[in-house]
């Protein structure tokens, strides 16, 4: 399975939710981009940091949400309503596979949104870094009992 992690700069959380998420669960494909990111950054020093607190190495190059990505990917999961809503409008023929990743793992909120450490001290990425934790797990039962079905 091809999973494609979605934000606004692919530099904090799509990037620590693709580290996360291969760390955990190795046997699907993964990558991560942003609606306005510049191709090749580095993710931000906390994130970094903040992965290798839970022994999660990273090695990351941001890069912009392409169609090409889009297509390769089966599942487009996006922090926010917004990242989805952007997607949405620009990229339509892809509709049916985009969500908010809280969307997707049926959280019972109604916030789907994951929030955002940029620029915050190294306790806000740790903070992002634990619910996107939580988020990982959910997806991961979810894709298990969808292959068990």
């Amino acid at each position: 399975m091809n999973i494609l992690f979605v934000c606004t700069g692919n530099t904090c959380r799509s990037p620590m939710a693709e580290a996360i998420l291969r760390d955990r669960y190795p046997q699907v494909e993964v990558q991560s981009a942003g609606v306005f990111a510049a191709d090749g950054a580095s993710a931000s020093d906390h994130t970094y940091q903040a992965l290798e607190e839970n022994g999660i190495t990273l090695d990351h190059r941001s890069q912009p949400a392409t169609e090409e990505l889009l297509e390769w990917a089966e599942l487009v999961l996006t922090m926010t309503s917004q990242h989805k809503q952007l997607l949405t409008m620009e990229y339509p023929d892809f509709t049916e596979k985009l969500y908010t990743l809280k969307e997707y793992t049926d959280e019972e909120s109604h916030d789907y949104d994951i929030s955002d450490p940029y620029g915050g001290d190294l306790h806000a990425y740790r903070s992002t870094r634990a619910e996107l934790e939580d988020q990982i797990d959910r997806l991961i039962e979810k894709i298990e009992s969808i292959k068990g079905e």
